[in-house]
């Protein structure tokens, strides 16, 4: 099924939301659900040159693990919104066992309705989700609005060149931010017409490979545990994700799917 096909927006969003609170998640792509996990992070992090004075906003945070490394890494704090209810009270739950806790929040909301007044935040990060969102335009204008003047912007994101495999459509592509992945120039434009300036662009493609690699490793485990009955995966096809890991990883080595960190600033007046 394509995005298309689904009747609105909001069903997108509660599509990506329940997969990436689903143990299957979990269990294929770790604590951290993005290539090279908190290593890329950190390197957000020192890219957008956060400290103990900054005000962060983490759009797309999931359970919470970015938030907590760099709130811990950085003496940041940190805000944390997902649109999964179940992500936001495992990431409060957890951030309540913590000595940071006070600097850390989660919250349930929209990225294409963010409730927080302009200004708010020194920083927006969102890692390996931008390509989710329905609305692309609306999410940018809002990272935009809740900045200050001279805060920053850090995406990592999967890049595309060209039309991708049909095994590379659907939901399920969407989901894992293929099908709806952008050209690294795209990323570009698209914050510069929100009125944001850019200022570094790095290609992590490898560690997106490492990442594939690791999926297809997991997917074989997970395919004979299931066959042991040492596991129930309801509504899950494990044919159509192999199938798909197949041809990410050809489609990676060919170089029509990259990954990379954007940044950009909103300019002071």
């Amino acid at each position: 099924m394509k995005p298309a096909d689904i009747s609105s927006s909001a069903e997108v969003k509660q599509c990506c939301a329940n997969l990436y609170e689903s143990g299957i998640a979990k269990l294929l792509l770790g604590e951290s659900f993005h290539p090279a996990g908190l290593k890329l992070t950190q390197r957000l992090g020192q890219l957008l040159e956060l400290g103990p004075h900054s005000r962060i906003l983490d759009v797309a945070s999931g359970n919470g693990t970015s938030a907590f490394s760099l709130a811990e890494n950085f003496g940041c704090s940190v805000i944390g919104v997902d649109y999964g209810k179940h992500n936001v009270e495992t990431a409060n739950a957890a951030a309540a066992k913590r000595e940071i806790s006070s600097r850390l929040c989660f919250k349930q909301a929209d990225a294409e309705q963010l409730p927080f007044a302009d200004s708010s935040f020194d920083a927006v990060i969102c890692e390996c989700a931008f390509c989710t969102f329905p609305d692309k335009a609306q999410a940018r204008r809002e990272f935009a609005r809740v900045l200050r003047l001279g805060g920053v912007v850090g995406i990592s994101d999967l890049t595309r060149s060209g039309e991708l495999s049909k095994e590379l459509d659907g939901l399920l592509a969407w989901i894992a931010c293929i099908a709806d992945a952008l050209p690294l120039e795209k990323y570009q434009q698209s914050f510069s017409s929100a009125g944001l300036v850019s200022r570094v662009t790095e290609s992590h493609d490898e560690a997106l490979l490492e990442m594939v690699h690791e999926v297809q490793a997991k997917l074989l485990s997970v395919e004979v545990m299931k066959g042991l009955k040492k596991i129930d995966l309801p509504g899950i096809d494990l044919t159509a994700a192999k199938r798909m890991a197949k041809a990410a990883l050809a489609t990676i080595q060919s170089g029509q799917i990259g990954y990379a960190i954007i940044t950009a600033e909103k300019p002071r007046l």
